[in-house]
This record gives C-alpha cells, structure tokens and sequence, in this order.
C-alpha cells in the first residue's frame, strides 16, 4: 500500500510523519455502543477448534463473500475467528464475537496493546485482556503474521477492512477462507466492514441493527453541534519539516468519509484533485498549500509545538484555515485512531472529544464572516 500517514501497524495512515509504513501499517474509533447482542465466543485463544464452545449453528451457511480478489465461501458458522489490520477486530467484538487472535493496536494503542472501546467491549463479554478468553495478540509491525495466524488454526480471517495484497491473500488463504477488502485498499466504510463481517459469521441481522444503532448515537451526538453542518473541509497530514509536507485525504478514506455523513462537506478542490482515483489519499505540494481552501482543516499532529510550527510556516501558513483559526490540530493518537479506523465501538468513543473540537472550529468560521 502506497503509504502516507501512520506508523506500521495494522493497516493505515495516521500522520505522515507516521509514513513510510506501506501496506502494514494503517492509519489512520466501546465505552460507546451498547453491546446488546447475544455475547458468544470463539473460544480461549489456546483451544481447539474442537474445544471452542458451541453456539447456536445459523441457517445462513454457506454464505458466499465476493471481494477485491473474487470471493470466499465460508461452509459453515466460524467458531475460530481472527483478524488482520484495524476494524475487523472490533466489528466482531461488537457482534459479540471474541476473536481467537487479533493484531495487536502498536500505534494509538494503550499498554495493552489496546485501545478503550476495544477493553471495555471485551470486559462486557467476559474477554479483557489478560483473561482467559482474551484473544491472542499478534504483532503487524513487519506486514501481516503468517506464522503467528497459523498457529491459531482459525476457521476464518476477516480482512473486510485491510490494505490485502493478491500475495497475502493467497498466503492467508491456505490457512483458511479469507474476507478481503471488497474494492479499495483501506477504503471500506464501517458500515460495509459490520455488513461484511456480520454476514460472514452469520450475524447479519445483528449487523443491520448495530449499523442502525450506531448511527442513531452519531445522529444524536451530532444534533447538539448544528454550526457543524455545512461547513467545507479538508482533513489531511501536514508536516512543516518536509518540503512535501502535504497529503490530502480523498472521499475514499474514512476520516472524509465520517465528516460527511455527520453534515460536512468535502472541499472542492479535494474533489476536484481526486475525481476518479481509486486512493484514499494524494500527495500535495507545500508551494500549493494557499490552493487548499475549505472552512476547517483537520489534521494529527505528534505534539502542541508542531501545531505552532504548520502555523509559522511560510507555506503551510498560507492554507486558508489556518489563517482563520479554523485548524483542528489533535495530537492525541487514541483519538486519530478512532477517527481514521472508524468501527461501530470506536466512533462513539471519539464523538464526545472530536465533535467540540469540530464545533470550535466552525464557530471560527461564522465569526470571521460577521
């Protein structure tokens, strides 16, 4: 994967700075959504497949699951679930599923190798790290784990949200049947991430509800910031010590995405720059920074003193919301993770600190225009 912004784990971009993580590392939201699905889990992370307690078998099998590479047909309910990159994990969660072995979260993540809304789901389902039913925790750093998934003999891989290659496709699925990225690498929204994967444990209905529920609590999180609404944006990575310093966020990534359907709109000129490109983001010349023009600007920032320094740059200075006062500048990495590797646990999470930001922001904007 093309990268530009996290550092590597798991999938995506974050943060430039975080770049040069190629298709392993991801960028870059449960004490959020109320899990009121039937808790059901695969099983402690050391068992067999044979060991992993029974659940009530669905109809639904086999499903067949088209994807980026063809499609997989999974023969039966999974009872040994494991996931690559970010979002997988926590979809399965929130169906109450407990994955035998999930990547660990080695950026944005706690001391556990974790994030909040991942914890508290996994408490309510019996499941917190450091139990016996935790799932096995692996490690992304260098690329996805072969070895370390294939030591979990798992009855399916869920991949829904990844940046899979047709390599590690094939290499994954002589372990066992994969779900792959349905089109763009990093590009699945959550919403088709839970519809993918609740079909691919026969849950699907379950997934219906948590997609509805989860929009619900953002529509009434949202309601309460209506200077929100409307106004223009570009969310992107801004790094004053580079020459090339600028990477912009199109309508195929998530954080766009979000912004969107919470009332937002994408700036023009990312539009415009981006039309047919199958990229979740493009590179952006420094000397062109005064051509971004939107309302706000969002970005990820490692620390309060780089905030001072895209403000002082000469180049980046020149982006319009930044001169207004309309930045929002988070160097909380939790917070970016939720944000750029939105799931159904992570995204409520992040609403109570993103939206005043947001909000903050916009009321910027309204002033400058009296």
């Amino acid at each position: 994967m093309a990268s530009a912004l996290f550092p590597r784990s798991g999938g995506r971009p974050a943060g430039r700075r975080l770049r040069k993580s190629g298709g392993r590392a991801a960028a870059l939201l449960a004490a959020a959504v109320a899990l009121t699905l039937t808790a059901c889990s695969t099983g402690p992370a050391g068992s067999t497949a044979a060991d992993a307690p029974s659940q009530p078998a669905s109809t639904a099998f086999p499903v067949t699951i088209k994807h980026l590479f063809g499609e997989t047909t999974i023969q039966e309910q999974p009872k040994r679930v494991v996931t690559v990159s970010w979002v997988n994990d926590d979809v399965a969660i929130a169906l109450g599923v407990v994955p035998v072995g999930v990547p660990k979260n080695e950026w944005g993540g706690n001391d556990k190798g974790s994030t909040p809304w991942k914890d508290a789901a996994l408490e309510k389902l019996g499941a917190g790290f450091g139990s016996a039913k935790a799932p096995v925790q692996f490690s992304e750093a260098d690329g996805i784990n072969f070895t370390e998934i294939a030591k979990l003999n798992p009855d399916v891989i869920l991949g829904a949200y990844s940046g899979l290659t047709e390599e590690n496709y094939k290499k994954l699925s002589e372990i066992a049947p994969v779900v792959a990225q349905p089109e763009i690498a990093y590009g699945t929204s959550w919403q088709d991430s839970t519809t993918i994967i609740g079909k691919a444990l026969g849950k699907e209905a379950e997934a219906a509800k948590l997609v509805a529920d989860t929009e619900a609590t953002i529509k009434d999180k949202v309601s309460k910031y209506p200077q929100i609404a409307g106004k223009s944006f570009i969310y992107g990575n801004l790094e004053p010590d580079k020459s090339d310093g600028v990477n912009v966020y199109t309508a195929n990534d998530n954080r766009p995405r979000f912004l969107t359907e919470i009332g937002m709109k994408l700036a023009s000129v990312v539009e415009e720059s981006s039309k047919g490109s199958k990229e979740f983001f493009i590179p952006w010349s420094a000397e062109k920074a005064n051509e971004l023009n939107s309302d706000i600007f969002v970005t990820w920032v490692p620390d309060a003193a780089t905030t001072g320094s895209i403000k002082a740059d000469p180049l980046l200075g020149q982006i319009p919301a930044i001169k207004s006062g309309a930045l929002v500048a988070d160097s909380n990495n939790t917070l970016t993770l939720s944000i750029s590797a939105s799931s159904p646990l992570s995204l409520p999470w992040s609403l109570d600190t993103f939206l005043p930001q947001l909000a903050g922001a916009a009321d910027k904007v309204t002033a400058a225009a009296k």
